[in-house]
C-alpha cells in the first residue's frame, strides 16, 4: 500500500499538467483569433477613409488626385485668359491697320466728330474687332474638340503668318483694285477667300464657321450703317459693298487659324459620342 501512493501522485500531476496545457493552447488560439479580427478591422477602416494621413507629410492617392485636378483647372484658366488677351490684341491691331486703308481710299466714311487724330478711325472699332477676334479664336478649337476632328493641317506658325499676309492682301485688293463694277470685284474676292480657306484650313468646321461669321458680321454692319454710325461709298448690297462678306469670311478663317495655333499647348480631350 505504501508503494502505490507515489504512482497516484504521479498520475494526478500528469493529469493536471495536461489540463493546463490544453487550457493554454485554447487561450493562445483565442488570442490569435482576436488579433486577426482587430487587424482586419483596422485595415478596413484605413482603406475606407480617403483623407487619412500616412506618416508625416504624406497623403492618400485621393487627396493627391484632387490637388492635381485643381492645379490642372487653374492652368487651363490661365492659358485661356492668355489666349484671349493675345487674340484681342491681334484683332484690335489688324482692325486699326485695315480700317485705315479703307478710310484712306474713301471706301468707308465716318462722321468727323468720331474720328481719332492718331489712326483716323472711330474709337470703338479696335475694341469691337478685338473682342470679336477673341471670341472667334476661342470658338474654332472648341468646335474642333466638340466634333472630335482636331485640325492638324499645316499647324505651324509659318503657315499662320502666311495666312495673315494673304488676308491683308485680300483686304488691300478690296480697296486698291479697280473693276468695271462691284460684282466683278466681289467674285474675285470670293475666289481669293475660298483659296485662302483651301490653302490654310480645309476643314468642314472652318468652312461652316467662316460662312456663319460672314453672315452675322454683314448683318451687324448693315444695322450699323442703317442707323448712321458710318457709311460705305457706292453701296450695291443694301447699305454695304457686296464684297464685304468675303472680307469677313477670310478674316474669320485667319483668326481661327491663330486661335488653333495658340491652343496647341493644351492636350486635346478624347471625343465621346
Amino acid at each position: 500500500m505504501v508503494k502505490l501512493m507515489p504512482r497516484l501522485e504521479n498520475c494526478t500531476w500528469s493529469c493536471s499538467c495536461a489540463a493546463r496545457g490544453k487550457h493554454k493552447n485554447q487561450l493562445e488560439k483565442t488570442a490569435v483569433g482576436l488579433a486577426a479580427k482587430v487587424g482586419e478591422m483596422l485595415s478596413s477602416s484605413v482603406s475606407s477613409s480617403p483623407l487619412t494621413l500616412v506618416g508625416h507629410g504624406t497623403r492618400t492617392p485621393s487627396t493627391s488626385s484632387l490637388r492635381s485636378s485643381s492645379t490642372n483647372s487653374l492652368n487651363l484658366n490661365q492659358h485661356l485668359v492668355q489666349r484671349s488677351l493675345v487674340l484681342f490684341a491681334v484683332g484690335a491691331f489688324m482692325a486699326l491697320v485695315l480700317n485705315l486703308l479703307q478710310i484712306q481710299r474713301n471706301v468707308t466714311l465716318f462722321p468727323e466728330e468720331v474720328i481719332a487724330t492718331i489712326f483716323s478711325s472711330a474709337w470703338w472699332v479696335p475694341p469691337c474687332c478685338g473682342t470679336a477676334a477673341a471670341v472667334v479664336g476661342l470658338l474654332y478649337p472648341c468646335i474642333d474638340s466638340h466634333l472630335g476632328e482636331p485640325h492638324k493641317f499645316k499647324r505651324e506658325w509659318a503657315s499662320v503668318m502666311r495666312c495673315i499676309a494673304v488676308f491683308v492682301g485680300i483686304n488691300h485688293a478690296s480697296a486698291k483694285l479697280d473693276f468695271a463694277n462691284n460684282v466683278q470685284l466681289s467674285l474675285t474676292l470670293a475666289a481669293l477667300s475660298l483659296g485662302l480657306w483651301w490653302t490654310f484650313d480645309r476643314s468642314r468646321s472652318g468652312l461652316g464657321l467662316g460662312i456663319t461669321i460672314a453672315f452675322l458680321a454683314t448683318l451687324i454692319t448693315q444695322f450699323l450703317v442703317y442707323n448712321g454710325v458710318y457709311q460705305y461709298t457706292s453701296p450695291d448690297f443694301l447699305y454695304v459693298r457686296s464684297w464685304l462678306p468675303c472680307i469677313f469670311f477670310s478674316g474669320g478663317v485667319t483668326v481661327g487659324n491663330i486661335g488653333r495655333q495658340l491652343a496647341m499647348g493644351i492636350p486635346e480631350k478624347p471625343h465621346t459620342d
